[in-house]
């Protein structure tokens, strides 16, 4: 079976590879912006480098709790670099042809070949994200092994296509440290190397995080969010920056719509968004 190639980006969402058309993915476009920890990008970047001709890049796994801004970094470090950005949600229930491509019904009874974001990605030279990778299964991601190493093509049962990935191809996974997640097997986790640790932003970059997301809210509450973030990340507590915009855009809505103060539309938001034990980090 050969193995097809593409040298250049088509310019339509559509091609056809050795008499099978393909239908392509749409590239996200996100308002996403990384504040802050730059040695986490700089690992990131250094791991897609392409040094010599014979070298490849790595396939680096962003791993942190939920909400410290795993796929945000990975998603800007693509868009620094020029490219597209595919990102592809895994979950528990994801299949090897979810991943590959996968025949669909087309409005005229015809069946239609579509690339999931990875193998657009592969297709078109871009970035694909790989979204909480370690919710997968196995057999998900045994489909993924020679791509991963330096054979670097997948192989579709559905259509009996063997696609090679662009030169400039890039991939990234981020894993969540929590337990509804899958063991990832040894053949696959010497595959996704380096590792970069996502860690809780410090209160500058937590508090300019904060602003990038809510411009239009005063700095005083956005201060009073942060010093609530930063005493329970010094506790080791779960609450992340993702909580913190949260609370604070529920705190904004209710000194809008309301009569409360800040600091009552803050714990308010606290209560509603986070439960009744995270307000002991409220003062």
């Amino acid at each position: 079976m050969r193995v097809s190639a593409m040298s250049g980006r088509p310019s339509e969402r559509t091609l056809v590879m050795d008499g099978v058309e393909l239908h392509l993915a749409h590239p996200d476009d996100l308002p996403m912006t990384w504040v802050g920890q730059e040695e986490c990008l700089k690992q990131l970047l250094a791991a897609w480098l392409v040094i010599e001709s014979e070298d490849l890049p790595m396939n680096p796994r962003l791993v942190g709790k939920p909400g410290v801004g795993k796929t945000t970094l990975a998603y800007a470090a693509g868009r620094s670099l020029g490219k597209e950005v595919y990102i592809f949600q895994a979950t528990m229930d994801t299949r090897p042809e979810d991943l590959l491509i996968t025949p669909v019904v087309s409005p005229e009874a015809k069946i239609q070949y579509v690339a999931s974001p990875l193998v657009t990605a592969m297709i078109r030279g871009g970035v694909c994200v790989l979204d909480e990778g370690n919710r997968m299964s196995e057999k998900a991601w045994a489909s993924l092994a020679p791509l991963l190493d330096r054979r670097r093509y997948i192989e579709s049962i559905v259509t009996g296509l063997k696609i090679r990935a662009h030169r400039e191809f890039r991939f990234v996974t981020t894993m969540n440290e929590d337990a509804s997640t899958y063991e990832l097997p040894e053949y696959i986790h010497s595959r996704l190397q380096p590792q970069i640790l996502i860690d809780f932003p410090d209160r500058q970059d937590e508090l300019q995080i904060l602003r990038e997301n809510l411009p239009f809210a005063d700095d005083k509450i956005l201060g009073y969010v942060v010093d609530f973030l930063q005493r329970a990340h010094e506790a080791e507590e779960r609450y992340s920056v993702r909580d913190g915009i949260n609370v604070a855009r529920f705190a904004l809505k209710l000194l809008h719509g309301g009569d409360l103060g800040m600091e009552d539309a803050v714990r308010k938001g606290v209560l509603m968004i986070l439960g009744e034990e995270a307000q002991v980090y409220l003062d």
